[in-house]
């Protein structure tokens, strides 16, 4: 009688000796895959009644233009604003595309996930790249009021300021 190897088969079914070795590679590559994902966290925050009705806070200053520094300041925060929500949308597309890639095409194909995950991270791309071109626009939004109302800001800063002579302090000494 012949004596049985370590996997349950007879010496003689030399094919069954690594049955069991790619189901082990397999599940010890899926166990990896899964620990380099990002985790995922969603925060749902239900607005307020008072935020419903318009008692909610907004990024930017409200929109009054009765003088240069209303102007500047505006344009000043839409940038920041901009610059700022751009960068974090270029991340979020960033961690999208690589979360959307570890997902298996349902076709078996190859590349698969990698061209859906470009797909729909491509979209969110073009909005990080809008809100960087929207701060762009409001910088040349202050740049182009400058250029275009120079003479009445000068009228109004040359009155504004006295240039005042240095006072000599004679207790000084």
């Amino acid at each position: 009688m012949a004596t049985p190897t370590r996997n349950g088969a007879s010496p003689g079914a030399k094919g069954n000796k690594f049955a069991n070795a790619g189901a082990a590679a397999g599940g010890f590559v899926g166990a990896m895959g899964g620990s380099f994902m990002p985790n995922i966290n969603i925060n749902v925050n239900r607005p307020s009644r008072a935020a419903m009705r318009g008692g909610g806070q907004s990024l930017l200053p409200p929109p009054e233009f009765n003088s240069p520094a209303q102007v500047r300041d505006y344009c000043n925060t839409l940038r920041a604003a901009g610059v700022m929500m751009s960068m974090e949308v270029a991340m979020a597309s960033e961690i999208m595309h690589s979360v959307l890639t570890a997902v298996p095409d349902p076709e078996g194909r190859a590349f698969g996930s990698r061209i859906r995950a470009a797909k729909v991270s491509r979209k969110m791309k073009k909005s990080a790249n809008a809100l960087r071109d929207a701060a762009k626009n409001a910088a040349a939004c202050y740049s182009t009021f400058q250029q275009e109302y120079q003479e009445e800001i000068n009228r109004v800063r040359h009155r504004a300021r006295k240039p005042k002579a240095p006072t000599m302090n004679w207790a000084q000494q």
